[in-house]
């Protein structure tokens, strides 16, 4: 603790359970400081992944279709998950195939720039799958 004292420094207390006692000779002011730093810097650089949504309906018309595709390639391009779902309404549950016909051709649509990371499936009322994009894109 004198030799801390005397360098004005702070005896820190690194390993409290071992036989004798491990203690530093340090600045801990600076050090808590480099470590908020380092913490900081980690998460800025983090990327978080969102998850958007696009929603189809069974009697889509191609022009409609192909206005959301191209919202689901930007979401994509800026590397967002990309989540598809058609939600049927009445007499339509009678026809999931059709709705499997959409979901594939979306797919193929997308296929540039984005994997199907889980594929079409029912959920009660709806139809989802989620895309991914690609990485290296």
């Amino acid at each position: 603790m004198k030799a801390a004292y005397d360098r004005e420094l702070d005896l820190v207390n690194i390993s409290p359970n071992a036989v004798p006692p491990v203690c530093k000779i340090m600045d801990y002011g600076k050090y808590r400081f480099e470590q908020a730093k380092r913490e900081k810097d980690a998460k800025k650089n983090q990327k978080i992944i969102d998850i958007k949504e696009i929603r189809l309906g069974l009697s889509i018309d191609t022009h409609d279709f192909e206005t959301k595709g191209r919202h689901a390639l930007r979401f994509l391009k800026d590397g967002d998950k990309v989540k598809v779902s058609i939600r049927f309404r009445g007499r339509e549950l009678g026809h999931p195939e059709v709705g499997y016909d959409i979901m594939t051709r979306f797919a193929e649509f997308c296929s540039e720039y984005a994997s199907v990371e889980k594929a079409a499936k029912m959920e009660g009322r709806n139809m989802l799958m989620f895309l991914a994009p690609k990485s290296g894109k």
